[in-house]
């Protein structure tokens, strides 16, 4: 099973696009970007999530980086 937020490959402009829940949420051009996604979302203490694979999922790229590809 999937986490049930996916932040995916950079795009070659820079940024990741964000999904949550099947959702997409927006373009993360950094780490404020995406704790900002999650608090919308109603994710609590949304800062600490980041490294945990068990909500979220990064794919295509080495996780909390954002350049372009």
């Amino acid at each position: 099973m999937s986490a049930p937020k996916l932040v995916h490959r950079p795009s070659s402009a820079g940024g990741r696009a964000v999904t949550i829940n099947g959702d997409i949420a927006g373009l993360a051009r950094d780490d404020r970007d995406l704790i900002e996604f999650l608090r919308q979302a109603g994710t609590y203490d949304a800062e600490h999530c980041l490294d945990d694979p068990h909500w979220i999922e990064w794919r295509g790229g080495r996780a909390r980086r954002h350049e372009a590809a």
